[in-house]
């Protein structure tokens, strides 16, 4: 008598796995006959969404998929499957997109950094000459009717890349000799740059001074306090006291650049209690009077 799977005996113990796999030496029923062959579960990546497991061959054309008599709240799974993963794309692609938007990041033109900095179209209104004065410096009289012959003089492009502003003053040193001859500018440009960062160019822009090969030597040093960075070029006088001077002042901040320059010349025959400052003094003025032009051009904005 069989103690296994006899209906004679009910307490017998239980026929191991009744619906596992049949071994290979009995003709396994083919997959579409065998209705109680288990589903390998899906793996890797897709898997449960329609794409077929790596290593796993598909099932054949009319296989049923799950256990038989399923519902068809099981296909209705599958479907709501596919519109979960298909609405959670759309979404993550719209938010991706509206990231990408507010950034540019679809746009290959760059995000100028101005850092508040606005166009002028009148920089010597915007120039501090205040430092300049105290030094008893005052601007020459305009004796020309030429737009050419003002003083001082300005002017302003606007293009697509940059916009630059620039403005000249011719001063004249007060208590000088009328005999004297002497000629002293300072020339500022402002520049804002919308189409490339100038940062990496700018410092070796100056210290190129110190390389130059000619027979006037400069000095360049950073200077603190003024933008992202800022250098002050001073131009070398062999011997002793000179009657002229060359000082540059260049100012980054953002992608704006600032540079004031000073070029002074006294004949040596000039009478008069005028005297010629130091370098170091123009130097003084120079940063004195970006500080504020500076500001200005930060606040224009708003004007």
């Amino acid at each position: 008598m069989s103690i296994s799977g006899d209906q004679n005996n009910p307490y017998g113990p239980p026929q191991p796995n009744p619906y596992g796999q049949v071994p290979a030496a009995q003709n396994p029923v083919p997959a579409q006959q065998n209705p109680y062959a288990q589903q390998a579960m899906p793996q890797g990546p897709g898997a449960g969404y329609g794409y077929p497991t790596p290593g796993v061959p598909a099932p054949p054309a009319g296989a049923p998929i799950g256990a038989p008599g399923a519902s068809p709240v099981g296909a209705g799974r599958g479907i709501s499957g596919w519109l979960w993963a298909i609405g959670g794309a759309v979404a993550a692609s719209a938010i991706w997109g509206s990231v990408l938007l507010a950034t540019g990041g679809f746009s290959s033109e760059p995000t100028p950094d101005l850092a508040g900095y606005a166009y002028t179209g009148d920089l010597c209104a915007d120039t501090s000459l205040t430092p300049f004065q105290d030094a008893h410096f005052k601007t020459k009289t305009n004796t020309g009717t030429a737009s050419k012959d003002a003083n001082p003089q300005h002017s302003g492009t606007q293009l697509k890349t940059l916009d630059t502003m620039t403005c000249n003053v011719a001063f004249e040193q007060e208590g000088a000799g009328s005999s004297a001859y002497s000629s002293t500018w300072l020339y500022n440009t402002a520049t804002l740059h919308r189409g490339s960062d100038p940062a990496p160019e700018f410092a070796d822009g100056y210290r190129s001074y110190e390389k130059q090969d000619t027979s006037v030597g400069y000095r360049v040093e950073a200077v603190t306090g003024l933008g992202d960075e800022a250098y002050l070029v001073t131009r070398k006088d062999e011997g002793g006291t000179s009657n002229s001077s060359y000082v540059i002042l260049g100012v980054r901040d953002g992608w704006m650049t600032y540079q004031s320059t000073w070029s002074s010349y006294a004949s040596s025959s000039s009478s008069g209690s005028g005297k010629q400052p130091t370098a170091t003094e123009v130097a003084t003025m120079l940063k004195t009077s970006a500080t504020e032009t500076l500001r200005r051009l930060q606040n224009s904005r708003s004007r």
